[in-house]
């Protein structure tokens, strides 16, 4: 029930955005074989945050999509891979495939606008947004004035049994590996191990813990902003009763990752698919994603459709690169060691 709520909502939200532009679908989601003139996109996304946009570039660029496909998958199918492009949720994924030597370099003019810390210094993908992971609270249960300054708060005996988290969700794991890479694999396994000690709630996804929250059922969780902001925009704030929490003086909490492209060495067209990556960057494109999607815009600082947020040039993520957490494969590790997934 959860899932095709949120599925509802943003697919209406994305038709709207379309309608807006008066622009006409012309691509698929299901069939990813593609030919010598369509691309084929593999999206880490799901088709209801990004499908809109997928279908109005597939309007002047033939484009197949597959959704909810992983880099595991690539790496897997190597050369064989019909892919021509891979559309990552998560900066991780796609430095796993640069580090496996997968992924063509970009023309200087796609990352020429777009910030260093929201560029591969590999030259091999962008990013298209950016998102903050934050502690989305219920005020009715934990007063803005406990709220913890870091993460480190979060294993105190007053938090234990209030925090929910989603073990297996990709964002999740990039804050582990942002943890790794601050603290160390010794140090990063300690806080899980506390974290997990202090009975926190495990979720499927981050959309069921902004429910929970919202509900009363929860009293915080870990999760990324823009899921709170599609409920606001929904529902209107005063109708929304959590409220978020963002971690502050490079905290591993307040990471900020990326959605990100990038074409695949393999790619039958390299030049359409270079196209491709520039209409996600275009004004409007960008626009979407902050107005529509809720995330923040990696080229411009357009503030967030929600009144008292901070831009993105106001966080304060943990000093470390985006390339630095392709080690996907070590975290996955660690999370089984100490028994989160």
């Amino acid at each position: 029930m959860e899932a095709k709520r949120w599925a509802r909502r943003v697919i209406a939200i994305g038709a709207a955005a379309i309608v807006a532009a008066g622009l006409l679908a012309a691509c698929g989601g299901g069939d990813t074989s593609g030919d010598d003139e369509t691309l084929v996109l593999y999206s880490g996304r799901s088709e209801s945050l990004v499908g809109p946009l997928v279908e109005r570039i597939g309007g002047t660029i033939p484009v197949t999509a597959g959704y909810d496909k992983k880099a595991a998958q690539i790496l897997e199918e190597g050369d064989r891979s019909p892919a021509d492009l891979f559309f990552a949720q998560d900066a991780g994924e796609l430095g796993a495939l640069a580090d496996a030597g997968l992924l063509e370099p970009l023309p200087a003019d796609i990352a020429a606008n777009i910030p260093e810390a929201y560029r591969s210094e590999t030259g091999t993908w962008v990013s298209t947004s950016a998102r903050s992971r934050v502690l989305i609270y219920d005020p009715r249960q934990l007063p803005a004035a406990q709220l913890p300054a870091g993460i480190d708060g979060l294993l105190a005996p007053e938090m234990r049994g209030k925090v929910g988290y989603a073990p297996t969700n990709a964002s999740f794991k990039s804050f582990v590996t942002a943890l790794r890479l601050t603290r160390g694999d010794a140090g990063a396994r300690d806080w899980l191990s506390a974290f997990l000690a202090n009975d926190p709630k495990s979720f499927d996804g981050n959309g069921p813990i902004v429910e929970a929250v919202n509900s009363g059922q929860l009293a915080a969780g870990l999760t990324n902003h823009y899921y709170w902001v599609q409920e606001v925009q929904e529902k209107g704030i005063e109708n929304v009763p959590g409220r978020l929490h963002f971690f502050s003086d490079g905290d591993p909490g307040a990471l900020v990752n990326v959605a990100a492209i990038g074409v695949l060495k393999t790619a039958s067209d390299k030049e359409q698919a270079f196209e491709f990556i520039r209409q996600l960057l275009t004004p409007e494109t960008q626009t979407y994603f902050a107005t529509e999607v809720g995330e923040y815009p990696v080229i411009g600082n357009e503030p967030l459709p929600v009144p008292g947020l901070p831009t993105l040039d106001q966080l304060s993520p943990p000093q470390i690169t985006l390339d630095e957490l392709a080690d996907v494969a070590g975290t996955d590790k660690l999370l089984n060691e100490v028994g989160a997934v």
